[in-house]
C-alpha cells in the first residue's frame, strides 16, 4: 500500500521463491547427500543393523535440513538480485523518459505560445470589431475562451513534464515545517473558502527544525493539500498533523475524508501520468514530482487509504538527510 514498502514486496516476492517446490527442484544437486545419507540409513535398518542405520537416518535428516536452508538462502538472494536489477532498469527507463519529456515539452511550448498570443489578439480584436450577429458574437467568444483555456492546460502539462526532468540543486537551510505547512494550508483555505470543507491542524508543539529546501517542500505540500480537496467532492475534512520520533524523523501526514483509491491504482499512485481524476482536474506528474522531490530530500512517502474512506499521505523527512545533499535529478 505505502510507497516506502517497496523493500516489503522484494522480502515477500524472496519467500515466496524461496519456499517454492519447483524452484528448489533446480537445486537437487545440494540435496544428492542427504538422499544418499537415508538411502543408506534404509539399507542398513533392512540388514538388521539398526544402530548405524539410525545414525545414518538422522545425519540425512540434518543434511537435508541444511540443504533446505542453502537453497532457501541461494533462491532468496538471486530473488532480491532480480528486484535490483529490475528497479536499476526502470530508474534507466525514467531517465530517458525525463529526458524525452524535457526535449518535447520545449518544443511543444514554443506553438503553445504562438496559439495563446493568436487567441488574445483575436479577443481584443472582438472587442474594437465584433460581429454585427449576437449570436456568431457569442459562439466565437465562447470558442476563443475554450482555446485559452485548453492552452493553459497544455501549458501547465509541459511545465510540469520539465519539473519532472528538471535537474536542479537543492538549497538546504533550517525551516519550521509548522509555519511552513500553515502557510500553505492557509492559502488552500483562501481558494475553498465557501465550500463546505474544514481543515484541522495537529502540529506538533516544539517540533524541531528540519533540513531542507523550502520551496521544494512547499511545491510537495500544495500538491497533496489540492489532491485532499479535490478528492472531497461535497463536503468533508482535511487534517494535516505534524510530527516527530526518537529515531530522527519527522512526518507531515495529510488525510482527508474523501473517496479513497481503489487498491489496484495504489501501486501506480506514483507513476508518471497516472491519474484517478480524469483529463479535465489532472495530468498524472503531481505525485511523481513530489516522489522525485521527497526522495532527493531523503524521505519517503507512505499512503494509507481505504476505497470511500479517504486517504493519508505521509511525508517522513529525516531531521538532516546525507541523501538530500545530492543532486535533486
Amino acid at each position: 500500500m505505502a510507497f516506502g514498502a517497496v523493500p516489503g514486496r522484494a522480502a515477500e516476492s524472496a519467500r515466496k521463491h524461496g519456499g517454492s517446490m519447483k524452484e528448489h527442484a533446480r537445486y537437487f544437486w545440494a540435496y544428492i547427500p542427504a538422499l544418499g545419507a537415508l538411502g543408506h540409513g534404509a539399507a542398513a535398518a533392512l540388514a538388521d543393523r539398526p544402530v548405524p542405520g539410525f545414525v545414518l537416518a538422522l545425519w540425512g535428516v540434518c543434511f537435508l535440513f541444511v540443504a533446505f536452508v542453502i537453497v532457501r538462502s541461494i533462491l532468496q538472494e538471486r530473488s532480491k538480485d532480480e528486484f535490483t536489477t529490475r528497479q536499476l532498469l526502470q530508474a534507466q527507463k525514467m531517465a530517458t523518459i525525463g529526458e524525452m519529456a524535457s526535449g518535447i515539452a520545449h518544443e511543444v511550448n514554443n506553438p503553445l505560445a504562438v496559439i495563446g498570443r493568436e487567441t488574445e489578439w483575436i479577443q481584443e480584436i472582438l472587442k474594437e470589431h465584433p460581429p454585427p450577429d449576437v449570436q456568431a458574437r457569442r459562439e466565437v467568444r465562447e470558442s476563443l475562451e475554450v482555446i485559452a483555456a485548453q492552452v493553459g492546460r497544455c501549458a501547465e502539462i509541459t511545465h510540469r513534464l520539465l519539473d519532472f526532468a528538471r535537474k536542479s540543486e537543492p538549497v538546504l537551510q533550517w525551516v519550521d515545517i509548522n509555519a511552513l505547512i500553515e502557510e500553505m494550508v492557509r492559502l488552500v483555505e483562501r481558494v475553498t473558502r465557501g465550500k463546505n470543507l474544514t481543515i484541522e491542524r495537529r502540529y506538533q508543539e516544539n517540533l524541531a527544525p528540519v533540513w531542507t529546501d523550502p520551496p521544494l517542500l512547499r511545491q510537495v505540500v500544495l500538491n497533496l493539500l489540492n489532491n485532499a480537496v479535490q478528492a472531497i467532492e461535497k463536503e468533508g475534512s482535511i487534517t494535516v498533523m505534524t510530527r516527530d520520533d526518537a529515531m530522527g524523523w519527522v512526518d507531515i501526514a495529510i488525510a482527508d475524508t474523501g473517496c479513497g483509491i481503489a487498491p489496484h491504482h495504489l501501486p501506480h499512485l506514483f507513476d508518471p501520468f497516472f491519474s484517478t481524476k480524469g483529463p479535465e482536474r489532472g495530468t498524472g506528474l503531481g505525485l511523481a514530482v513530489c516522489q522525485k522531490i521527497v526522495t532527493a530530500l531523503g524521505g519517503l512517502i507512505l499512503v494509507d487509504s481505504k476505497e470511500g474512506c479517504g486517504s493519508q499521505f505521509t511525508v517522513r523527512l529525516p531531521r538532516r538527510p546525507i541523501a538530500s545533499r545530492k543532486t535533486f535529478e
